[in-house]
């Protein structure tokens, strides 16, 4: 069945001589798209996965019949402090209040081949960016159409950002124990299932249910 989905069908090159094309890519973002394939794939010219610190990953999402997929990197703890208030000593990887990948390299993405609902946001099928602002008790998570940037924080630009679909707030959670190694999951929810991002000492759940 055809769907019509916003969706970039190609990833972009990661290098710096990449940019413009990326930008030309992110600005046209509305593709006809037969199938949504559930694959992960690393960014065309980025660093060969084996030689990664960060392990390549993928998470799946069931929901009845309906299946997604996440594709993410793995960053370790490594002894350092992962999510804190800006100026706190020693300085955190990922200060509350600023935009995170939510993993390493790539930035994460969820192949969703049925319309959704993310944390309450009205998803249609398609390939989409999942950023999110980390905080002390409640997280922003972000819905975005554009694939093609590298994950780093500083290549989300004001095109790319155009491309959101949506923000919305979950509350997280303080662990007794540390992950030392980040953990994208799933557990199945009375009306969907949660996607779990784990951290350090943190869980946040975010909420995924199938309206289509």
């Amino acid at each position: 069945m055809r769907t019509s989905v916003l969706v970039v069908a190609l990833l972009g090159c990661a290098n710096a001589g990449g940019n413009a094309a990326r930008s030309a890519a992110d600005s046209q973002q509305v593709l006809e798209q037969p199938e949504v394939a559930l694959e992960c794939r690393t960014q065309p010219g980025s660093q060969a996965v084996a030689e990664r610190k960060s392990p390549f990953d993928s998470a799946g999402i069931t929901i009845g019949n309906h299946v997604a997929q996440v594709c993410y990197g793995r960053p370790a703890v490594r002894g350092r402090v992962i999510f804190a208030a800006a100026g706190t000593a020693p300085a955190p990887l990922v200060p509350f209040g600023k935009l995170w990948r939510t993993g390493a390299n790539e930035p994460t993405i969820i192949h969703l081949p049925f319309a959704a609902g993310i944390a309450g946001l009205a998803v249609p099928a398609g390939s989409y960016a999942l950023y999110t602002i980390p905080g002390p008790d409640r997280w922003t998570v972000i819905v975005n159409r554009s694939v093609t940037q590298w994950g780093h924080e500083s290549r989300y630009t004001p095109e790319v950002e155009a491309q959101e679909v949506g923000r919305a707030q979950v509350p997280s959670e303080r662990l007794d124990g540390q992950v030392e190694l980040f953990t994208i999951r799933s557990e199945p929810t009375a009306g969907g299932a949660d996607l779990i991002l784990e951290w350090d000492r943190t869980r946040v759940r975010i909420p995924v249910t199938a309206t289509s």
